[in-house]
This record gives C-alpha cells, sequence and structure tokens, in this order.
C-alpha cells in the first residue's frame, strides 16, 4: 500500500463511516465509541431500533475482496458449528439514503461486504467480555477446547485466497521488503538482515523436517486481546482479520507467557482442554520458535508498512531509531540461538519468556 493511501485511510471520518452505515439502512441513534485497531477503523454504533453493531473499515488495499468474503464465509461456519465468533451480518441497501461520496455496493452471498469508492466494511454484533485469566488452569483447558472446535471447522476444507503461514517464505517476503525500502540505519541494517537469514535459513530447515504436518484454517493471530471472556459463557473470539491457512499451533503459541516453568503449565491446561476435542501433533511444537521469530520480522514489517498512517507515528514514536533496530537484532540473535538449539535437539524446543510488545490487532500477515 501506498503512503498516500494510508494518509487518506488515515482521515477517514465519523461521518463517512456513520453515512456508510446509514446507506445499509442502519441509522445510528448518536452514541459511537472508537475501538482499539491499528489495521482497520473499528466503531461501536448504537443503532436506533436498539442493537448495538461493530462496525470494520478495511484498509484499503490489505485484503482483496475475495479474501474478506472468504474470513466471512469462515465466521460464518464457525458460528453454525455453535463457536462462539462474531459473524458478519448480511447488509442491504437503506430506502431513504445514499451516501454523499458514492453508491453503496453489496458484495458476497448473502452481502455481507460493503463497498462505497475504495472503502469496504462489515458490521457485527457487539460481543462484551474482558481479558482471560490465563493463570487459571480452567480457562486454559476452556480456551483449548474451543480451538480445537475451531480447528475441526478449519480442518473441514482448505482456503482459497486467504495467506498461507508455512515456512521462512512469509519471513523472508517481510525481510526483502524492508531491505529494499531502505528503512533500517545503514550503520545497522548488514547486522539485521545477516542475522535475519540466518533464522530465516533455520526456520525453512525446521518447516522442512517436519514434512507432513497438517496445514488448515486457523483464526491465525489468537493473542489474548483477540479472545473475550464472560463469567456466564466463557471465552469466544474476536477478530478473524488474519485468518490464515497454517499449522495447529500458531493459534497456541500467543496464549503462553512468563517463564518456562509457567509456559510449560499453560501448555499443559492447552493441551487438556485440546485434546479431549481433537488429537494434537505434538511434532508442532518445534514450531513454536519459528512462528515467533517469524512475527517478530513481520511485526517490523508492518510498521514500516503502515508509516503513512498518522496514528502510526503517534502510537510507535520508538520505532525505526537506532535503538529500536539494534533492539531487533539483539532479540534476533537470541531467536537464532533458540532456532539452533530446537535444529540441534529431535525433542521439541523449551518454552521461554514471551515479553515483546508485538499483540496488537492485525498485525502479522500484512
Amino acid at each position: 500500500m501506498s503512503p498516500d493511501t494510508d494518509r487518506a485511510f488515515g482521515e477517514l471520518t465519523p461521518e463517512f463511516m456513520l453515512d456508510a452505515l446509514e446507506a445499509a439502512g442502519l441509522r445510528a441513534d448518536g452514541r459511537l465509541l472508537q475501538l482499539n485497531s491499528y489495521e482497520n477503523r473499528v466503531l461501536q454504533v448504537h443503532l436506533e431500533d436498539g442493537r448495538v453493531a461493530v462496525a470494520k473499515f478495511y484498509r484499503p488495499g490489505r485484503w482483496t475482496e475475495a479474501q474478506i468474503l472468504e474470513e466471512h464465509a469462515f465466521a460464518a461456519e464457525l458460528a453454525e458449528a455453535e463457536v462462539p465468533v462474531a459473524r458478519p451480518w448480511a447488509l442491504e441497501r437503506g430506502e431513504h439514503f445514499e451516501h454523499p461520496q458514492g453508491a453503496l455496493e453489496l458484495l458476497g452471498r448473502p452481502p455481507t461486504l460493503g463497498r462505497i469508492g475504495t472503502q469496504r466494511f462489515a458490521v457485527t454484533s457487539r460481543h462484551g467480555g474482558r481479558a482471560p485469566e490465563l493463570e487459571v488452569v480452567e480457562v486454559l483447558r476452556w480456551i483449548g477446547r474451543l480451538l480445537a472446535r475451531l480447528h475441526e471447522v478449519g480442518a473441514r476444507r482448505p482456503f482459497e485466497h486467504r495467506v498461507r503461514w508455512w515456512g521462512a517464505e512469509p519471513g523472508e517476503t517481510a525481510r526483502t521488503w524492508l531491505m529494499s525500502h531502505g528503512v533500517l540505519p545503514p550503520e545497522i541494517a548488514p547486522r539485521w538482515d545477516r542475522v535475519t537469514q540466518q533464522c530465516l535459513a533455520l526456520i525453512a530447515r525446521t518447516f522442512e523436517e517436519l514434512g507432513d504436518v497438517s496445514q488448515l484454517r486457523l483464526h491465525g493471530d489468537c493473542h489474548p486481546g483477540n479472545i473475550l471472556w464472560t463469567p456466564d459463557h466463557g471465552p469466544h473470539f474476536v477478530d478473524l482479520d488474519d485468518a490464515v491457512t497454517g499449522p495447529a499451533v500458531q493459534d497456541l503459541w500467543m496464549l503462553l507467557s512468563g517463564d518456562e516453568t509457567t509456559a510449560r503449565w499453560q501448555w499443559d491446561a492447552l493441551m487438556d482442554g485440546y485434546e479431549t476435542i481433537r488429537p494434537f501433533d505434538w511434532r508442532e511444537r518445534r514450531l513454536i520458535e519459528p512462528l515467533r521469530t517469524l512475527r517478530m520480522i513481520h511485526h517490523s514489517a508492518w510498521l514500516a508498512r503502515r508509516w503513512g498512517d498518522p496514528a502510526f507515528p503517534l502510537a510507535f514514536p520508538w520505532f525505526g531509531t537506532p535503538n529500536y533496530w539494534n533492539d531487533q537484532v539483539a532479540k534476533l540473535a537470541e531467536q537464532l540461538e533458540s532456532l539452533q538449539s530446537a535444529c540441534e535437539t529431535p525433542s521439541p524446543p523449551s518454552f521461554k519468556d514471551d515479553d515483546d510488545d508485538f499483540h496488537l490487532d492485525g498485525d502479522s500477515f500484512s
């Protein structure tokens, strides 16, 4: 995406968004709240008919319409299987209102994606809740069961259009983009590039050695911020924006935190729940450090690609500084040691502290 497109998206106004909803027959009563999302623009809107909706306006140029509609179809399939997830509403044209900036187009069967010019949007019901307490064993077991149910649905058929999160290719794409766009300070770029290429070589080797690990449709960005908990109903998923094809462990490793002892019992609790529903291929534990490393590389590329959006320099003022890139070199060097250890040892790697601050909305697979 070009910086000009990002700047234009950064200037997307509440008036445009409310008019888009009204063009789809969803008239707000004046109460709205912008929700936390860097990648998209997300509003909680109270409607005149008493419903409370969450409207997501997709960043132009990030996903194709086929990819977005495939996300919507996956959400619908999960909802029909009684997996609690935010499901997009079917949209229709309002009878008495046209958007000032163009006609509303409705996409999908049923039509769940609205488009006005280059701006696309979808609407779901509001799903309340709080962050899950990942220090509670039963909470982790419940999440494990829920993820297994999601994966049961995800294994039924493949995605045709969504990103495939497998091997070193996603990291290589991010590395190439960063190096070709001159993002890194010249005095740091060679060191960062060298350690990154070493990491990617070991990641490719690890995936190749595992070979026949199953790939299925995934949530893709299953960090604690994308799971909401209610006392009566337990966990439910929000934000399938990063749904991908990949190994099941991609939806599990981001729920681990703390030191090795803590991460180990968290893993055991997740597996206690998961394997009551679906068997897990324990070889996939070898992919935890490769997947962690890929996310680190992609996070840097994501920030750099979005720098034209005025929201990003305000939210991430530390990005792009020499201190930031030196810190990335040090962290990737630590990851390289973990990857080397995993390649030298056929058993799954040990868990490690995961204190990086890159668990953000929609930041992984752009």
